[in-house]
């Protein structure tokens, strides 16, 4: 009978988490996951690779955020490691919605997800966050723009700490192979079906 006892070297360690598929809730999710590691002391970088052309709430909800860990002070900080400047940061590295279907991909788009990815595998890397995600990054891979083998090659060197979470359809079944955690949203239905519009605070 195998012991159902947790070795200690693997019971704590920094998980590799994908949301992807083709329903809602991939960003929300990974969202949902930063905050809850920020409330417990964790520091967390979301790198959005696409967007940038909309005011997202969720960029105010981070400032929010940020003004309570700040008043909170170091009984959140839980490490001696020098904390960044602000516990939860979301920056838009994208301009916005990409060209795809047959469409040449704009060489400006190409060089954002380059820029982007720059960042991501240095933060990463550093230690200097505790989570990092990387959101709509599989459609960056998806389209040409990044390559998985790449992105597979910094998870695999991260800090065994370092939690880094995933998003975006069509995950690369390199990074699903390597992922510890993989969830697939499945659309059962949307209210854009129904001709109904994006709303504010559900969608963006």
């Amino acid at each position: 009978m195998s012991d159902p006892t947790p070795n200690p070297e693997t019971a704590r360690r920094g998980l590799v988490l994908i949301n992807t598929g083709p329903g809602k809730g991939k960003t929300t999710a990974a969202l949902g996951t930063a905050f809850r590691a920020a409330g417990n002391g964790m520091r967390v970088l979301i790198l959005q690779f696409l967007k940038g052309s909309w005011h997202y709430g969720e960029l105010d909800s981070a400032a929010a955020l940020n003004a309570a860990l700040d008043e909170a002070g170091s009984a959140l900080n839980k490490t001696d490691r020098p904390a960044p400047a602000h516990n939860f940061v979301i920056r838009q590295l994208g301009r916005g919605f990409v060209k795809i279907g047959g469409a040449e991909t704009d060489p400006e788009d190409i060089r954002l997800v380059e820029a982007a990815w720059a960042q991501a595998a240095a933060a990463i890397l550093s230690g200097e966050w505790d989570l990092v995600v990387l959101d709509e990054i599989n459609y960056a891979i998806g389209y040409k723009m990044l390559a998985a083998e790449a992105v597979a090659d910094v998870l695999r060197q991260r800090p065994q700490m370092v939690h880094v979470i995933l998003t975006g359809r069509n995950a690369h079944p390199l990074l699903v192979e390597l992922a510890d955690t993989v969830t697939e949203m499945r659309e059962v239905k949307h209210a854009y079906q129904r001709g109904i519009l994006a709303q504010r605070g559900i969608e963006f």
